[in-house]
């Protein structure tokens, strides 16, 4: 709806109050505007003119000497020169001349040697000054009224004849015995003699057990498992665990190694039969706490593969308690090629338990895989025995990786194994994952750069 604007009258001027003498009210006057003058143009005569060169001409030069100078005139040479007298006293200036540069100094050439007429050889060379032996201390005594015969001193003579040389040396060195009264240096190869018999009674003596398996514990069974100092078989006829139960390996490649190991403990549902035609070689880890350990190694050593006897000890276990649980653990996985520690308590509980682990080890033969724990001093310890030990590089599948996490950590494993010298293992379970992630990694190219290998290639490329 449109309404009209209301109409707005036009603004009434009012008057404003002027202050008085401000002049403000003053009208202006309105004169006629003052228009400004317009610019002269310049014109075209008031321009500057540029006049022409002249052109140069010579008539400044009329009155110049332009003639040539004449040439010079040379006198002739004078014939009656002499040469300067020569000054007879000293003037009192030394001239020093250039003296010839010598060549460097060179090393003495060769002598030929001494000739050997002139030789002197010395039949009778100086004896070692005697000890003075005591009257009662020695195991044969002279008779008092017999002095002690020296032998008799080669004569001078002798030197000139060499035969007689060779026979006075001999002489020398091995003087005849004296039945009746030996001398002073026969009492003391006695007294060596006796020595010596001493020792060789000490070296034949039988040396005590050394103390590897049971003699620690009391009312336990030893000596039940195999033993690399076995008497009545030789290294080659008895070789230790380590060799005797490893599984056939060649690398004529020289590839770096790398060992997987999976763990079973009796509860993977994976059969055995999609185990036994894997493409490369896996050792497998049997818990030997397990009670199906036995049958399951049995069946793995059946099908050419290699075992280990994964172990854990007690917590705060000592050097007896190491013993017992070994010798069980190793009675468990007969025929395994090393022992492995176990993922609960571990073999490193105790530094006691450890040091009693290298008799053990070193009696049956087996190698040792351990995991990284802080600097490994356990494993330098261990090693330093010459038991064959490695150390786990990666648990590659123990917080249940899946297939694509697998495969980054074997790449990162065969990078390890590239780089020194030593091996690496890694560890994971029987799962079908990790099963399935080991397939396709095996087909890779970063597989195709180390050498799958058993574990025991490991261990004893550490030897």
């Amino acid at each position: 709806m449109v309404t009209s604007l209301p109409e707005q009258a036009p603004p009434e001027a009012s008057e404003v109050e002027v202050p008085a003498a401000s002049e403000f009210n003053q009208s202006r006057e309105d004169t006629e505007a003052e228009m400004p003058a317009a610019d002269e143009t310049p014109s075209a005569d008031a321009a500057p003119k540029v006049e022409p060169p002249e052109p140069d001409d010579l008539s400044s030069l009329e009155g110049a000497d332009t003639a040539p100078a004449s040439q010079p005139q040379t006198g002739s040479a004078e014939s009656t020169l002499s040469s300067p007298e020569a000054q007879s006293g000293n003037s009192g200036v030394d001239v020093d001349s250039d003296e010839p540069v010598l060549p460097s100094p060179q090393a003495l050439a060769p002598e030929a040697p001494d000739s050997e007429e002139g030789l002197s050889i010395s039949t009778e060379p100086a004896q070692p000054v005697q000890p003075e032996v005591e009257q009662d201390s020695g195991v044969f005594q002279p008779e008092a009224d017999e002095e002690p015969t020296q032998p008799e001193a080669p004569e001078a003579e002798a030197a000139d004849d060499p035969a007689v040389d060779e026979t006075v040396t001999q002489d020398v060195g091995d003087p005849a015995p004296v039945d009746d009264a030996p001398s002073d240096g026969a009492a003391d190869a006695t007294e060596e003699n006796a020595s010596e018999g001493e020792m060789a009674a000490l070296e034949e003596e039988p040396e005590e057990p050394s103390g590897t398996i049971g003699d620690l514990a009391e009312g336990v069974t030893t000596d039940r498992l195999p033993s690399v100092s076995d008497d009545g078989a030789g290294a080659e006829d008895n070789p230790p665990p380590l060799v005797r139960y490893a599984a056939p390996f060649s690398n004529p490649e020289n590839k770096p190694l790398m060992a997987i190991v999976l763990i079973d403990d009796g509860s993977s549902p994976i059969s055995f039969e999609a185990l036994a035609d894997f493409p490369y070689p896996i050792s497998y880890a049997v818990d030997a706490d397990w009670p199906g350990a036995a049958e399951a190694a049995e069946k793995y050593r059946g099908a050419g593969l290699e075992v280990l006897a994964m172990a854990d000890l007690p917590p705060g276990a000592g050097a007896t308690d190491a013993e017992v649980a070994m010798q069980s653990y190793l009675g468990a996985v007969p025929e395994a090629v090393a022992v492995m520690e176990g993922t609960d308590t571990g073999l490193q509980a105790s530094r006691a338990a450890t040091e009693q682990l290298i008799p053990i080890l070193q009696d049956s033969g087996h190698g040792l895989v351990l995991f990284p724990n802080g600097l490994d001093t356990a494993q330098k310890l261990i090693s330093r025995e010459g038991v064959p030990v490695v150390s786990v590089f990666r648990d590659f599948d123990g917080d249940g990786q899946d297939a694509t996490v697998i495969r980054r950590f074997l790449d990162q494993a065969a990078f390890k194994a590239g780089q020194g010298d030593q091996g690496v293992i890694m560890v994971g379970r029987l799962r079908a994952e990790t099963v399935s992630a080991l397939l396709l990694w095996g087909l890779q190219d970063r597989a195709g750069s180390v050498a799958l290998a058993p574990v025991s290639a490991v261990l004893r490329a550490e030897q």
